[in-house]
């Protein structure tokens, strides 16, 4: 049923009758009953007129309706999967982002050599680093391990251009962590330290550090990966003996970015910078270490100046490595039964391994209860799940023989 009586509508209209009287009392007695001083609107023209009509109706109803739907979605944001979309401008929360954490941003010179004559750039190694915390003589910065190793002197420069001397308070190689300390006179900054765990894919996130030397250097990207999990050669000897947790980005992420800081649109740090992949065809693959994670160790350092953990005191090779296989001859040697396939062959033991009794050619195959299928499982073991002082069971074949003998761990020297 439309807004007028469906008969308006009708394609059928009576022919005018003349003389006789029609059967229908609406119209007249039956008939068209016409003046002369009046002409009668013919088909097409109530055809027009209802036409313009609907045409009018139809705008107010829709101006009405559509009016009403504006009004409402002004009043409440537009919420995609429970997050509200912001009206502000994204480029001005960037903006603002990295005027709250550039000063604590500092580029970080490793001299490679303890010479005072030794001022080129190009023996020194670069990074960045940030400041997170400071007392009354003293601030503190992170930055990774790889930056500072085997640092003569360090200096860092401010945002401001001011070179100061650094000094290294702690590092550990195992998270690429390292901590130094300035002097805190002039310092005003101190980076603010986000929730990494909060943080959700597709987030915008910025990098600020010292591309190449071109210090407080910014880009931005998004989350590509909240939480992904990389192997790492803890010895870069191409063997993979650690896996590294990380945030992945595709904002630029160059050397020298290494140490800086992955920050929110909150200007909050969530990260610190410390890889790349770089390899032909490969673009926009960085990655940072989440600041939860960072922050357990920086603390530590901070207080202690070294990660205590646990030590067993073997150097070991994996019994089945794709990438590093033994050979036929060695794997005889073993004298193995066709069903153990994973382990460690030992190498050599020192410390508290060599104290219970493990020796050459030994292949670990369990820690308590829990299968050793590598030294990555190995190392993630001893320091994910015991502590020094701890007794260790370890169950290993020797010549074709499985037997098991009991470790008291102790502290992991310093290398």
């Amino acid at each position: 049923m439309g807004l007028f009586d469906d008969d308006f509508y009708s394609t059928k209209v009576s022919k005018r009758r003349t003389g006789k009287q029609g059967t229908s009392k609406g119209y007249a007695e039956g008939k068209w009953s016409v003046r002369k001083s009046r002409r009668s609107l013919t088909t097409w023209q109530i055809s027009l007129i209802s036409s313009v009509c609907s045409a009018v109706v139809a705008v107010l109803l829709f101006s009405l309706v559509t009016g009403q739907l504006t009004e409402e979605k002004a009043q409440a944001p537009a919420v995609i999967d429970k997050v509200a979309v912001s009206s502000a401008d994204p480029y001005d929360r960037i903006i603002q982002a990295a005027a709250l954490v550039r000063p604590a941003v500092v580029s970080i010179i490793n001299h490679k050599e303890d010479n005072e004559e030794l001022n080129i750039l190009d023996e020194s190694a670069l990074g960045s680093g940030v400041i997170y915390k400071k007392d009354d003589n003293k601030a503190f910065i992170i930055t990774n391990n790889h930056v500072i190793e085997g640092a003569g002197k360090l200096e860092i420069v401010t945002v401001d251009g001011e070179t100061r001397k650094a000094e290294l308070v702690g590092a550990d190689k195992v998270s690429d962590i390292a901590v130094l300390s300035i002097d805190a006179k002039g310092i005003n900054t101190v980076a603010q330290i986000g929730d990494s765990s909060k943080l959700r894919l597709g987030e915008t996130v910025i990098a600020i550090g010292n591309p190449l030397g071109l210090g407080d250097t910014l880009t931005s990207g998004i989350v590509s990966y909240t939480e992904r999990t990389i192997p790492v050669s803890l010895n870069q000897d191409g063997v993979y003996d650690w896996e590294q947790e990380v945030i992945q980005t595709d904002a630029a992420i160059n050397e020298g970015n290494s140490g800086g800081a992955l920050v929110d649109l909150d200007g909050k740090v969530i990260g610190i910078n410390t890889m790349k992949i770089s390899d032909t065809g490969v673009e926009g693959l960085g990655f940072a270490i989440p600041a939860n994670h960072v922050m357990e160790t920086a603390d530590e350092l901070a207080a202690k100046g070294k990660i205590a953990r646990s030590y067993l005191g073997v150097y070991s090779v994996d019994l089945n490595n794709p990438y590093v296989p033994l050979a036929e001859d060695q794997r005889k040697e073993l004298n193995l039964p066709n069903t153990v396939t994973d382990g460690v062959v030992v190498l050599d033991a020192v410390g508290p391994a060599k104290d219970a009794g493990l020796q050459f050619n030994d292949v670990i195959t369990k820690f308590d209860d829990k299968s050793i299928t590598s030294t990555l499982s190995l190392r993630k073991y001893l320091y994910d799940h015991t502590k020094i002082g701890d007794d260790l069971q370890i169950t290993f074949y020797r010549n074709g023989e499985v037997k098991q003998v009991t470790v008291q761990l102790l502290e992991k020297p310093e290398e």
